[in-house]
């Protein structure tokens, strides 16, 4: 069973899906022993996490209703946070907008990492699919094994804020992007996209630094076919001046 799901998948999507899952599930535990801790019940937090299935948006929302905010509130604060699905869905719609009941599916499973997989992928649609389908079945199944376990242990904990769980998942998160991190126009990307999020988190809702941090993406572009046969050309005639110098010496 395992041989075959890794023959059709790839070890390496699921080695990294089962990564990010372990992060996933911490993260779920962490929600739903807040939510759990803030009087919620378990029913509503279960509901909240399998229809509106937004991590980040689901732990503003429990953060805005114990500071006091309205139902209005926590709306718009889960709007402003989800634009940045536009760009997400933009970039992958075309993976899953096919069939009626794909594109409900698949616009369910629109997520940071999901999109994040299939893009890795480049120009193979069949492993961009397998990549989007892959991390969304992982991400679902973890963050809801995730949410009973905070359930069960949120009214044992007193403050589960304090426990830090809510920082395992960027570190794992970190640990599978550090690879791309060698390529040294995703690194100036990512370097880009991070100050400008540092710079403009503290005079910006949450939310919106993370939109302003995608101009970063424009150093990751690909480069002109006329500029890459311009360095090529370059690259070329240093290479014959030099085979000519040695030439020369050689005379």
């Amino acid at each position: 069973m395992f041989a075959r799901l890794a023959a059709l998948v790839g070890r390496d999507l699921l080695r990294d899906t089962l990564a990010y899952s372990i992060g996933i599930a911490v993260a779920g535990a962490s929600f739903a022993a807040l939510a759990t801790a803030q009087g919620l019940p378990w029913w509503v937090t279960m509901a909240m996490s399998l229809l509106v299935y937004a991590g980040t948006a689901q732990f503003a929302a429990i953060g805005v209703a114990a500071a006091g905010g309205g139902p209005a509130a926590i709306v718009m604060t889960g709007l402003i946070l989800n634009l940045r699905h536009l760009p997400y869905g933009m970039a992958v719609g075309h993976l899953y907008w096919d069939r009626w009941w794909t594109r409900l599916l698949g616009t369910h499973n629109l997520l940071d990492t999901t999109a994040a997989f299939a893009l890795a992928e480049g120009d193979d649609l069949r492993r961009a699919r397998i990549a989007y389908w892959t991390t969304g079945v992982g991400n679902a199944v973890a963050w809801t094994i995730g949410n009973v376990v905070g359930i069960a242990a949120g009214g044992q904990i007193g403050d589960p804020a304090a426990l830090g769980l809510d920082a395992a998942l960027p570190a794992i998160v970190l640990a599978l992007v550090l690879p791309s991190l060698r390529d040294r126009s995703t690194l100036l990307a990512a370097l880009t996209g991070a100050a400008i999020a540092l710079a403009a988190s503290p005079f910006l809702p949450a939310g919106i630094p993370v939109l302003l941090a995608l101009a970063g993406l424009v150093f990751a572009l690909p480069r002109k076919e006329s500029d890459m046969d311009e360095t090529s050309a370059s690259r070329t005639g240093e290479s014959g001046a030099d085979e000519g110098d040695v030439e020369e010496a050689e005379r």
